[in-house]
């Protein structure tokens, strides 16, 4: 899933992802705003897709039916079981999915969102169109990422994307069949050691299949 080829160093983070509070406290905030924005029930199914941890679907397990919790690294989705085991949920599955390699599932989904994972996807026009894909009629997508930065945030040597120009996502979304795109500033990471750019805001993007 990612441009970089840095898996490696995801699985090396998994075990102490949840430890950092800033990451939890970003999955709660893209949590809350998504409920705000998107109704859900125990009908629901959704997929979250680059998962990593499961901070987010964690967050709105209670509130939604089955959600499948997707990721290309197989630390991030070793610590995530272990989590879904722990927490006795039984509305919760992890699934081993890397939509620039792997063919599309057969399930199709209600909600589908992705917290910091655009960013790291080199062809995020091809990924949105997936994602449309995968989502049932008037379905929703939620995404959550950067605004376009300076490069600080990850620092020297990320050849991802510098965050996102909201117009310019937006009209990706759009060419891949999205309708009533809306951003909203969701949360925001401090990084005051940075010598350069020191607040990162965070986006919230959703649209309707």
């Amino acid at each position: 899933m990612t441009m970089e080829h840095n898996m490696m160093d995801f699985d090396a983070r998994a075990a102490t992802w949840d430890s950092d509070p800033a990451k939890v406290s970003r999955a709660l905030a893209v949590a809350a705003a998504i409920r705000n924005r998107v109704a859900t029930g125990q009908s629901t199914r959704v997929l979250e897709y680059g998962c990593g941890t499961g901070l987010l679907g964690f967050a709105l397990q209670p509130h939604c039916g089955h959600i499948t919790l997707a990721d290309s690294s197989a630390g991030m989705l070793a610590t995530l079981q272990g989590k879904i085991e722990a927490s006795g949920a039984n509305n919760l599955q992890a699934l081993r999915l890397d939509l620039v390699s792997d063919p599309l599932p057969a399930e199709r989904f209600d909600l589908i969102c992705s917290l910091m994972t655009f960013h790291h996807v080199a062809d995020t026009a091809r990924l949105l169109r997936d994602l449309h894909a995968l989502l049932e009629a008037r379905g929703h997508l939620c995404v959550a990422d950067l605004d376009s930065e300076d490069g600080s945030f990850h620092g020297p040597g990320f050849t991802g994307h510098l965050g996102f120009d909201r117009a310019a996502l937006a009209g990706e979304a759009q060419a891949a069949g999205f309708q009533d795109i809306d951003f909203s500033t969701v949360y925001h990471v401090s990084k005051p050691e940075s010598a350069g750019q020191t607040d990162f805001p965070i986006f919230l993007m959703v649209a309707r299949k």
